[in-house]
């Protein structure tokens, strides 16, 4: 069985011959791998299952000292965070869009790599990612402070804007399906460590309507929908499967209790992550990554899941432990390397 049909099978809440994962990493913690594997594509080593599409970040100029800008306008401030930034700035300083023009959603850039990329692992499952895909794009432009005070003060301009975030996706995904994908991928972090960062009422009163327009866009296309939002969000993960979400990312352990949501919601929704980043990777030995490895392995030999660290894999994660992870995972019975 191929990679992609693995996670088929897993997404089908069937049981796989084992259990599928992906791995990412962060540029300080790549660094570590490339350099004790001598290598510096870490594709054929790792043997993920899903393949990346187009750019989970977005695409950014070089503005120099460390400023980089996306293509709404807005300007990354990378001197401490070298993977994406910490906004810099506001883009939309009044609550308007009276003059602010929206980029174009099918910029020949956001989609060139995909033919290669399907050549090059025509074996695994193919995922078209859209970062910062509704609330994140519009505190971006607006300004976390102003977007959180708009809610209330300046409802109107809070539809408009997320409806017309949600156009510029929707555009982008349909042009992505043209092309042999499985799924699309929508970046959205909406909690903290604790509960949700505007409250389940205001989630579901101007999030969740324009959730399922994007997400029946990509669902009416025949293809799955795969969605990540960091934080304490599990209540409501019953509105994403009404929405129709397929598979949940980054399942952090931190913040809710995955073996319990793994049962509760197998064959309706499928979990994506699980490792701790926080606790277990940075601060455990790697026999203790390597036991919390296979219990999660255990956990999802029955399907609805794909193992992975919670998120991409930081900095601060000791070399041996993240060989720990890489290597319970592929030592499974049953997997076999292309």
């Amino acid at each position: 069985m191929q990679p992609r049909d693995v996670i088929k099978t897993v997404l089908a809440g069937k049981t796989p011959p084992y259990v599928p994962w992906s791995f990412s990493f962060t540029e300080e913690a790549r660094e570590k791998l490339t350099a004790h594997f001598r290598i510096k594509d870490l594709e054929s080593l790792l043997h993920n299952h899903l393949l990346g599409l187009g750019n989970g970040i977005g695409f950014f100029t070089d503005r120099g000292h460390d400023r980089f800008q996306d293509v709404f306008g807005v300007v990354w401030d990378r001197s401490v965070d070298k993977d994406i930034g910490i906004v810099s700035g506001c883009v939309l300083h009044e609550p308007t869009l009276e003059h602010y023009r929206f980029p174009d959603p099918l910029n020949p850039m956001l989609f060139e790599d995909i033919p290669a990329q399907l050549d090059r692992f025509p074996e695994r499952f193919r995922v078209f990612q859209i970062g910062f895909s509704l609330y994140e794009r519009a505190w971006t432009l607006r300004g976390m402070e102003n977007l959180l005070m708009d809610f209330h003060e300046n409802p109107g301009f809070v539809h408009e804007l997320l409806n017309t975030i949600a156009d510029y996706n929707i555009a982008q995904a349909r042009k992505a399906m043209t092309y042999d994908i499985d799924a699309v991928y929508f970046g959205d972090d909406w909690g903290q460590q604790h509960a949700l960062q505007m409250g389940p009422g205001i989630w579901r009163e101007f999030i969740k309507p324009v959730l399922k327009r994007m997400y029946g866009a990509v669902r009416s296309g025949g293809k799955q929908v795969f969605i990540h939002s960091c934080g304490d969000v599990d209540e409501l993960f019953d509105d994403l499967v009404e929405l129709g979400v397929n598979c949940f990312n980054p399942f952090q352990p931190e913040v809710m209790d995955t073996a319990a949501l793994l049962q509760q919601y197998r064959g309706r929704l499928s979990f994506f992550g699980g490792l701790s980043t926080q606790r277990t990777l940075p601060y455990g030995t790697p026999e203790e990554v390597r036991r919390e490895s296979r219990r999660l392995l255990e956990l999802g030999r029955h399907g609805n899941y794909i193992f992975s660290p919670a998120h991409s894999v930081e900095g601060d994660v000791p070399l041996e432990n993240m060989l720990a992870f890489i290597e319970t995972a592929q030592q499974q019975p049953g997997f076999r390397k292309c």
